[in-house]
């Protein structure tokens, strides 16, 4: 499977998600809602209130886990492209800036956090 077809599966996956998400929501804040729950409905409630802690915490990992892959790939790509463009590569210099651009918009942006 290429880059377009994996690409197109993902989104494909995280629509179906989304639509799923948008069905489960809606009853959960419904129970949240109601002022007396009898029985069945509490146990349910307790049930998607669990998952959805549960599906929450793996967002987060997963958020995570990109955020960090990809600033790491960028990061290492930013030094590799300097490293040639200061021994004269003009390609690599236009690839330092324009990488040297983003990490500066993501800086500004908040997207990105520079611990030191």
């Amino acid at each position: 499977m290429g880059y377009k077809e994996q690409q197109a599966a993902i989104q494909k996956e995280l629509d179906r998600f989304t639509d799923l998400l948008e069905v489960l929501l809606p009853r959960y804040n419904k129970l949240l809602q109601k002022k007396r729950l009898d029985p069945d409905e509490l146990s349910e409630l307790g049930e998607l209130e669990h998952f959805l802690i549960g599906v929450s915490g793996r967002i987060t990992a997963i958020k995570q886990s990109l955020e960090e892959d990809v600033f790491g790939h960028s990061l290492q790509q930013l030094y590799k492209e300097k490293n040639k463009a200061e021994k004269g590569d003009i390609n690599a210099l236009k690839k330092f800036e324009k990488l040297k651009k983003s990490f500066s918009d993501a800086l500004k942006d908040g997207d990105i956090m520079n611990w030191n």
